[in-house]
C-alpha cells in the first residue's frame, strides 16, 4: 500500500503540476486574448479618429469651396451691374447727344426761321417757337446767318 501511496502522490504531484501548468498557460493566453482584443480597439479607434478627421478635412474643402463658389459669384455680379450701369450711361450719354444734335439747326444761306419752320415742322407758320427758344441768339427775327447754330424746342 505503500506503494500505492507513492504511486498515488506520484500522480498527484504530475497532476498538480499539469493543473499549475495549465493555469498558467490559460492564465497567459487570457493575458495575451486580452492585448491583442486592447491592440485591436486602439486600432479601431485609431480607424475611426482618421476617417472622422478626413470627414472634417472634407466637410471643411466643401464649405471653403462653396464661400469661394459664393465669393466669386458675387464678384461677377458686381462686375456685371457695373458694366451694366457703364452700358446705361453710354446709351443715356448717346441718346442725349442724339437729343441735343436733333433738336439743333445750323443756318445755311437763303434760310429764314419760316423755311426752317416749315422743313422742321412742317407748317412755317410755327417760326415764333423757334424765335423764342432761340432769343439768346437772335435779336431779330429777320436777320439769322448762315452758321448760326439755332435750338428746335
Amino acid at each position: 500500500m505503500a506503494e500505492k501511496g507513492i504511486f498515488d502522490s506520484l500522480i498527484n504531484a504530475v497532476t498538480g503540476r499539469d493543473e499549475k501548468a495549465a493555469a498558467e498557460a490559460a492564465k497567459k493566453e487570457a493575458e495575451a486574448a486580452r492585448a491583442q482584443a486592447e491592440q485591436e480597439a486602439a486600432l479601431r479607434r485609431e480607424a475611426e479618429a482618421k476617417a472622422a478627421a478626413a470627414e472634417a478635412a472634407r466637410a471643411q474643402a466643401e464649405q471653403e469651396a462653396q464661400a469661394k463658389a459664393s465669393a466669386d459669384l458675387a464678384a461677377t455680379r458686381d462686375r456685371l451691374q457695373q458694366q451694366l450701369q457703364a452700358a446705361e450711361a453710354a446709351r443715356r450719354e448717346m441718346e442725349q447727344a442724339a437729343a441735343a444734335k436733333a433738336r439743333t439747326y445750323v443756318v445755311k444761306s437763303g434760310d429764314s426761321l419760316s423755311k426752317i419752320a416749315k422743313e422742321i415742322y412742317g407748317d412755317a407758320k410755327r417760326w415764333p417757337e423757334i424765335f423764342e427758344a432761340n432769343k439768346d441768339k437772335i435779336k431779330n427775327p429777320n436777320l439769322i446767318y448762315e452758321g448760326q447754330e439755332l435750338h428746335i424746342p
